[in-house]
């Protein structure tokens, strides 16, 4: 700014305003100190390299849902654990009571030291998470989930009667007191999500998420986490392969996917991920069924190299700090066949979908189809999908 006039003005108004509301209510942006973003880690290598910051963000608000029994809760009790690793505290906001405290305890989260609240209806719950965020002594808190925040009239109200909106307005108006604060107070704050199908859609896809539209606004990052396919032992089954998918991403390049297993009481494979993720980027040689890692060879078959990196952990934190230097390099290739939920409220999920965890070091040449036009009859069809109990908020 060259008018002094205009300068002098500008300065006044800053000096005043830093009075009615406080010091550092307004600033220069060059005048703060630059920070990068503080994160925690999700337990999966591969799941932190597709976010692009190296886990979830501190001071922002993710949202992760998907089918049930697809791996939100054990991935929120990951995220736990690694927050608690670091000496922070954490509380976990129980809507379904559905917590298995054992379970937990197997994935590594310290269970006496867990804050836990079980609430009876939904403006109960949001307004014990307000609470813990505004004190800033809360680094991580999850809310699982979104769809059993029920409110207080429905609870209170007769089975049968309709209470349209009203999740939706409940969420809308927590969201937007919530979402200051927890910038301030650098807390993470998470909530799962689950799925309904929306009635009378013909063209693209059905799916939606509960609580209306306010979430999908107000999180930094949406995980779209999905089950892909059981993983045998034999007849038995010991877990799943999961599919992750970064939906939306304010931190970084979003419309990123992670694939990575979860065992029946042990939680996410990191051995398994570093193993997966290691082999893509040629940091862990693969020879027929052997693995090898700085010419050492770790195990045959992918099941003995993970008991070998279990059984010396300074190995997999040297292959884990070496995939995530190497990951600020990685050119992430596209999955084929998946289309995000986001796709039908944000048109940049026009853009294709790269995987991670399969990670490609091949640079790919990423040309999305233009989208064919719509005939009347297609758009007629869509306007009259839109059913009178949809979410409007």
């Amino acid at each position: 700014m060259t008018d002094p006039n205009k300068q002098k003005a500008l300065e006044l108004a800053m000096i005043q305003i830093e009075k009615t509301f406080g010091k550092g209510s307004i600033m220069k942006l060059g005048d703060k100190e630059k920070q990068e973003v503080d994160i925690i880690s999700t337990g999966s290598i591969a799941l932190d390299i597709a976010l692009g910051v190296g886990g979830v963000p501190r001071g922002r608000i993710t949202e992760i849902y998907g089918p049930e029994s697809s791996g939100k809760t054990t991935l929120c009790s990951h995220i736990i654990a690694e927050a608690q690793k670091k000496g922070g505290t954490v509380a976990f906001v129980d809507a379904e009571h559905a917590f298995d405290p054992v379970y937990a305890q197997h994935i590594g989260v310290d269970v006496d030291n867990l804050l836990i609240s079980q609430p009876d209806t939904g403006e109960q719950a949001l307004e014990i998470v307000e609470t813990l965020v505004r004190s800033g002594a809360v680094d991580v808190v999850v809310v699982d989930s979104v769809a059993a925040l029920t409110p207080r009239a429905e609870i209170e109200g007769e089975m049968g009667d309709s209470h349209m909106g009203l999740h939706a307005r409940l969420m809308s108006q927590a969201l937007r007191k919530l979402a200051g604060v927890v910038s301030k107070t650098n807390t993470a704050l998470i909530f799962t999500n689950q799925i309904r199908m929306k009635i009378g859609v013909m063209f693209g896809n059905p799916e939606t998420t509960t609580g209306g539209q306010a979430l999908k606004f107000y999180a930094s990052i949406r995980i779209d986490i999905r089950r892909k396919e059981a993983i045998k032992k034999g007849d038995e089954v010991m877990g799943n392969h999961v599919l992750a998918r970064v939906v939306k991403n304010k931190v970084a390049a979003p419309f990123r996917s992670a694939e990575f297993d979860i065992m029946y009481n042990e939680g996410i494979s990191y051995e398994g991920g570093l193993i997966d993720v290691g082999t893509e980027v040629d940091v862990v040689e693969k020879s027929g069924s052997w693995y090898s890692f700085e010419g050492e060879r770790i195990g045959q078959g992918k099941e003995a190299a993970k008991e070998f990196l279990r059984a010396n952990p300074e190995i997999s934190k040297k292959i884990d700090a070496r995939l995530r230097v190497k990951a600020e390099d990685l050119t992430l290739t596209q999955v084929a066949g998946h289309e995000t939920e986001e796709s039908e409220d944000n048109e940049a999920a026009e853009a294709p979908v790269p995987t991670v965890s399969s990670v490609s070091t091949k640079s790919a040449e990423f040309k999305p189809a233009a989208p064919a036009a719509a005939s009347k009859k297609e758009e007629a069809s869509r306007s009259s999908s839109t059913m009178p109990g949809d979410d409007i908020f």
